[in-house]
């Protein structure tokens, strides 16, 4: 069953294999010329010329990583559609599922082995990608310290193995009930985008509960803002330590009430120039309320999340093998 398995998996493999060794490349060089340019940059810092340098050094690298990193976050799709779909739908089309099964092959030895074989080769491939961008970008991250940004958490360490089992499992399951390659690619890539969406926004942010914390609109932090609402909001609040902010209340005053609709609010944002605004917010002793998951939490959460996607995965492969002794002809 392995060397059958390997026979027709072999130009999937094979492929896979190219893609990474092209991607090690570059990510390598990448790797290479950030670290240089990191400790040419950090020698100017210790020397006393830190303003500004290490805001170039991270501009100069950011694009380059971030799509590297979008790619990691695509591959669990693309193994989904290309890898998982197939792996069933290409045997039940062709009928050669029959002739195996009677052959002393049992169903269930036959589909353990491809899942078994196939999420092998999965893991290895997003595990390696993983590991060389992780190294890669390592001083970009340290300098932005943003490692919970979306772009960032789903790109790095452990989490895009497990995204790359339960993507790969997931284009099984839908090959094995639909039995149609693409209806059951095209199945598989909305559910995977659905549930890469909804993990971030709805269940991430509730792995632990967060924690509140009270932030001083300072000249400082309000002219690092990104975003002033014309009633109170904003937007970029930043706090020390790279926690990850997950919520931010409106802008309140000392009493703790809203400021959305008082005339000084209105006369910083409305009236005062772009450069008088930080002084104009600051002078109100105003604050915002924020909650936020602390940078310290950031390996938790990645375990917390590797478990989540691999109990999905278990749970659709259970699946898959209740489908195939019980239903499927």
């Amino acid at each position: 069953m392995i060397w059958m398995t390997w026979r027709q998996f072999r130009t999937p493999a094979l492929l896979g294999a190219a893609t990474l060794a092209l991607l090690a490349v570059y990510t390598v060089v990448l790797g290479l010329q950030i670290r240089h340019t990191y400790t040419t940059d950090a020698a100017l810092c210790a020397a006393g010329s830190c303003a500004g340098v290490m805001s170039e050094f991270t501009s100069q690298y950011n694009l380059q990583v971030d799509v590297l990193g979008g790619v990691l976050i695509a591959v669990p799709a693309v193994v989904a559609m290309f890898w998982g779909v197939p792996l069933i739908t290409r045997e039940l089309e062709s009928g050669t599922h029959r002739l195996v099964w009677n052959q002393t092959v049992t169903r269930g030895r036959w589909l353990a082995v491809k899942l078994g074989f196939v999420g092998l080769a999965t893991v290895a491939f997003t595990g390696g990608y993983s590991l060389l961008l992780t190294w890669a970008a390592g001083p970009i991250d340290a300098v932005n310290d943003d490692r919970f940004s979306p772009l960032v958490f789903d790109a790095r360490n452990i989490v895009p193995l497990a995204y790359g089992v339960f993507a790969f499992v997931l284009g099984t399951t839908f090959g094995l009930f639909i039995r149609r390659t693409v209806p059951a690619m095209a199945a598989a890539l909305v559910a995977f985008v659905l549930v890469q969406g909804l993990i971030p926004t709805v269940v991430r942010p509730n792995y632990v509960t967060p924690v509140s914390r009270t932030v001083a609109l300072t000249r400082t932090e309000v002219s690092q803002l990104s975003f002033f609402g014309a009633y109170g909001a904003v937007g970029g609040v930043s706090v020390p330590g790279g926690p990850w902010i997950v919520s931010t209340s409106d802008v309140l005053d000392s009493s703790g009430k809203d400021v959305g609709h008082t005339a000084w609010w209105s006369y910083c944002v409305n009236t005062v120039s772009p450069a008088q605004l930080p002084d104009c917010i600051a002078k109100e002793d105003a604050h915002v309320s924020v909650t936020l998951q602390p940078a310290s939490r950031y390996w938790p959460f990645q375990w917390y999340e590797s478990a989540l996607f691999t109990a999905l995965a278990a749970i659709l492969a259970g699946l898959c093998f209740w489908r195939i002794r019980r239903r499927l002809t």
